[in-house]
């Protein structure tokens, strides 16, 4: 878990992002400085290049892929697994992890507790089937996110079709 930042350490713009649960997958909408990313990063935990990241606050099971870059994290609502990928691959992982049923804890706002996912139990083929599977569903991610951009181009082009044609 990251060290916890505050509102006020952060700004509309700058240098590092800092995803909060809201914006975590999505665009950043908060920065913090390099200085004090730097500064935590090397004082505090954080994830490894691969390591698969997941939500544990309100939307329960969002998961990202850490990429390496630079980026930090709101603490205790998202949270990473320190994965050995001797058993399951962290791509396998992070596929996994969004289907899963959680057991969460808490009321209005529904919490992922380390043990919740330590007692999560799912099927795990051998590596080299974890793989295939895993590079399948990328495969079909990528595929879903060409569509995405073509849909929004043509609602785009629609839009300008129906002022230019009935106004």
């Amino acid at each position: 878990m990251c060290k916890r930042i505050f509102n006020d350490e952060t700004s509309a713009e700058g240098e590092i992002p800092f995803f909060k649960i809201g914006s975590f997958g999505k665009k950043p909408d908060a920065f913090i400085s390099r200085t004090k990313y730097l500064d935590y990063k090397e004082r505090f935990s954080y994830p490894k290049k691969g390591d698969v990241l997941i939500s544990a606050a309100g939307t329960i099971g969002r998961t990202v892929i850490y990429n390496g870059e630079d980026a930090y994290y709101q603490d205790s609502n998202i949270v990473w697994i320190d994965n050995d990928n001797k058993l399951v691959t962290n791509d396998f992982l992070y596929h996994i992890l969004q289907i899963v049923n959680y057991n969460t804890e808490g009321g209005t706002i529904q919490r992922l507790y380390n043990n919740i996912l330590k007692l999560t139990k799912f099927k795990s083929p051998c590596i080299s089937e974890q793989n295939k599977i895993s590079k399948f569903l990328f495969s079909i991610n990528s595929k879903i996110q060409v569509e995405t951009r073509v849909l929004k181009k043509l609602e785009l082009q629609k839009k300008f079709l129906m002022q230019e044609l009935l106004i």
